[in-house]
């Protein structure tokens, strides 16, 4: 799958609007941060070598608007959090300290440099702040505002398009039939594209019919990076995804994998652009996106999506039997024992329709094919779900 996927175009972004976004270009200080020394605590600004004594009050340095001559000696300057520090003074004392009477304060021994921050004590004109391939969190763009970046160079969200079919399925908040149920594949699917760092685009659900399907999965294709289709992949009568993609010139890189939940998944190229085809049992579907979708975004944004399938080693809290000949990821609960070591509990039902279990298990137990039983207390290996 990753052989046919390639990094998108790097844009420029607004900083408000680059969450998530991966940086084509470093991001370097234009001036040092503070660019000046400045008070640590709310107090008075003194020359150290005044100290102890009685001082007179001579200004104030506020956040914003500094004080503009000189402390000389004698002299005390009232000064705020933030606030530049006076030209002659080396030291604050903190305002509980202070006595004032009037225009005059009493102040104890001050010490040099104390309650100071000094000029670029966070970073220096032309560090590098944040590298290229840093994906922007919050933190990360708190920096780049501190550097003064309104906006950044990184590379394009992948726009993915998800479309589903089935005469099962309608739209929550509508009347279902007696044999139908309430599209969620869509919802979770999406809600993980855009928690990965792509856009979105939910396509309405199609019947069961090749036309339709294949004229929906053309239009979602078009402005896309990819598309994602959920269910009518299988080898049922009423399984029309995979021949709807065929008339849109679709050629298979991966036809099925031997994963379990999962086996009908499948990808390829159209003239139109990529096609990963997920199951439609609903954790069948969240299982597939987080082992190929995720690292298939990744790639797009110029990553390693090695990092986002790296499995963790955890203790087995109760007996597994032994596994099949597909390799086995298993709904299950991760959690950290008195001692700091990971312990990891599967769900007793796998069934792979269930939501209700995926929603609370916060990892998956990689099985591999053929494993034979494990006892209480094995080691095995653990995929966390933290974007779940």
């Amino acid at each position: 799958m990753l052989a046919l996927v390639r990094p998108l175009a790097e844009e420029s972004v607004l900083l408000q609007s680059a969450l998530g976004r991966i940086l084509t270009q470093d991001i370097v200080a234009r001036r040092d941060q503070p660019p000046f020394a400045a008070s640590a605590m709310d107090g008075y600004a003194v020359r150290s070598a005044d100290t102890p004594g009685s001082l007179r009050l001579a200004g104030e340095s506020a956040a914003g608007r500094g004080f503009d001559g000189v402390c000389d000696s004698g002299m005390a300057i009232r000064i705020s959090t933030g606030a530049a520090m006076p030209d002659g003074a080396d030291s604050v004392v903190i305002q509980e300290d202070v006595r004032r009477d009037g225009d005059n304060i009493h102040v104890p021994l001050a010490v040099p440099g104390k309650n100071i921050r000094r000029r670029g004590c966070d970073f220096s004109a032309g560090t590098i702040l944040l590298k290229t391939g840093r994906r922007l969190d919050g933190v990360a763009l708190s920096l780049a505002a501190a550097a003064g970046a309104a906006q950044v160079a990184a590379v394009r969200a992948p726009r993915v398009a998800i479309l589903s079919s089935g005469d099962e399925l309608v739209a929550p908040g509508s009347q279902p039939g007696p044999y139908q149920i309430f599209d969620s594949g869509t919802f979770g699917i999406a809600g993980l594209i855009q928690s990965w760092g792509g856009i979105p685009n939910r396509l309405a659900v199609e019947k069961d019919d090749v036309g339709a399907i294949a004229r929906a999965a053309e239009e979602g294709l078009r402005g896309s990076d990819l598309l994602v289709v959920i269910g009518g992949a299988s080898v049922g009568d009423h399984d029309h995804a995979r021949p709807a993609l065929m008339q849109l010139g679709l050629k298979l890189a991966v036809e099925k994998i031997a994963v379990r939940p999962g086996k009908p998944t499948w990808f390829g190229a159209s003239p139109h652009g990529l096609v990963l085809g997920l199951p439609g049992n609903p954790a069948s579907a969240l299982v597939c996106a987080a082992l190929f979708l995720r690292p298939l975004i990744e790639a797009m944004l110029g990553r390693d999506p090695s990092h986002c399938i790296a499995m963790h080693r955890a203790r087995l809290m109760q007996a597994l039997p032994a596994n099949g000949p597909r390799e086995h990821y298993v709904r299950a609960r991760l959690d950290v024992d008195g001692g700091g070591a990971q312990t990891v509990r599967a769900f007793e039902d796998q069934d792979s329709s269930l939501i209700s279990v995926f929603a609370a298990a916060n990892a998956l137990i990689r099985l591999p094919p053929d494993a034979a039983a494990l006892t209480v207390g094995a080691m095995v290996d653990v995929l966390p779900l933290e974007s779940f």
